[in-house]
């Protein structure tokens, strides 16, 4: 299917699908980003964010700069998106700390934060496992982990392009124990770095496997390598066609992970458009703010509003819908602040 299929009728395929469950909605949250520290233990070739923690630009911030952060932003926004690097020196109490302060400044504020690699080295410098971790930083206000740091679950990949990275298993077990914790979580596929096809496959099938054990994974967002500042130039970049193809065969393949994003920080706001009809049904949100695909070359605006956001999918004639974290409180969002009350069976999907 990924290379035999015709483009248009892949899409149309993967839009029935999307259609069959939401209809003609589209949803996006009103979110920002703020990434915790550029300083990295770790030196993956296709990174051009992380930096060495004695480099100019290098930074870790307190719990007040990252506070500082948010405030501005503080009456629009329901979630904060968090990663950084793996400091050489932060362990689980100071996100435990850091979320217990955002929390009680900004209670409505849901937290998205740590991939699977940053909640294994916490754990590991604090001495405890990456389940009892887990526990700490949810009862300290942590919300929901991003997908991210899954690049290609398949090791021998993974050894090319992040060597000293998560294992496979180990990015797949995280998740799984977020999930058995009530901590719901996303997925992600890196692609267009020295994978092949059958190992996107391998990723595909691994990650629905784990939801069918699991159950607690909300979306799923693919995205392509972005070449420039990194260490990869053997790099096997895919075109627009492919990267629509492969959100279209997510969108098929992963029938029990109820959403499929693209990711526009990623692909630009034009491939979005065609993405979100073919298999996509999540454009991501208003950013705000947004430093490691920028870095990587991303040239997408990152000051959109949500009438911005409204307008982009309305000119593709379909329905906006403003969603929190979980998709659980859901309004259909008209341009110039139309809004009323989505009924979706999202509880009941995956």
């Amino acid at each position: 299917m990924h290379n035999e299929a015709t483009i248009s009728g892949l899409a149309a395929l993967a839009d029935m699908v999307k259609r069959s469950r939401f209809g003609n909605h589209v949803f996006f949250n009103e979110n920002l980003h703020v990434n915790t520290t550029n300083i990295c233990t770790l030196a993956c070739r296709f990174c051009a964010f992380r930096r060495g923690s004695r480099h100019h630009e290098a930074y870790a911030l307190t719990p007040k700069e990252f506070i500082s952060r948010i405030e501005p932003f503080s009456n629009t926004i329901d979630e904060v998106h968090a990663v950084g690097g793996l400091h050489p020196q932060w362990n689980v109490y100071d996100y435990a700390n850091l979320f217990h302060d955002v929390k009680l400044r900004f209670p409505k504020i849901s937290i998205k934060s740590l991939t699977a690699v940053e909640v294994k080295h916490i754990a590991k410098r604090s001495g405890i496992s990456t389940k009892e971790a887990l526990r700490i930083l949810l009862d300290s206000g942590l919300d929901s982990l991003p997908g991210g740091g899954a690049e290609i679950l398949v090791d021998s990949v993974r050894n090319r392009i992040c060597r000293g990275k998560e294992l496979s298993r180990e990015y797949l077990a995280i998740h799984g124990e977020a999930h058995e914790l009530g901590i719901p979580t996303n997925c992600t596929m890196l692609f267009g770095t020295v994978e092949t096809v059958k190992d996107r496959m391998t990723h595909l099938d691994l990650l629905r496997e784990q939801q069918d054990k699991s159950g607690g994974f909300l979306c799923f967002v693919p995205y392509p390598f972005l070449p420039d500042r990194t260490r990869l130039p053997e790099a096997t970049l895919p075109s627009s066609e492919e990267i629509i193809r492969v959100i279209a065969i997510s969108r098929i393949m992963l029938d029990n992970i109820p959403h499929v994003k693209a990711y526009r920080m990623n692909i630009g706001d034009d491939l979005a458009t065609i993405a979100i009809k073919s298999g996509a049904d999540d454009i991501d949100g208003t950013v705000g703010h947004e430093e490691i695909m920028h870095e990587a070359g991303s040239k997408v605006r990152t000051d959109y509003n949500r009438d911005d956001i409204a307008r982009l999918v309305e000119s593709t004639g379909q329905i906006a819908v403003k969603r929190n974290t979980d998709y659980t409180n859901t309004v259909v969002y008209r341009p110039n602040g139309h809004i009323h009350r989505l009924a979706l069976p999202i509880a009941e999907q995956g």
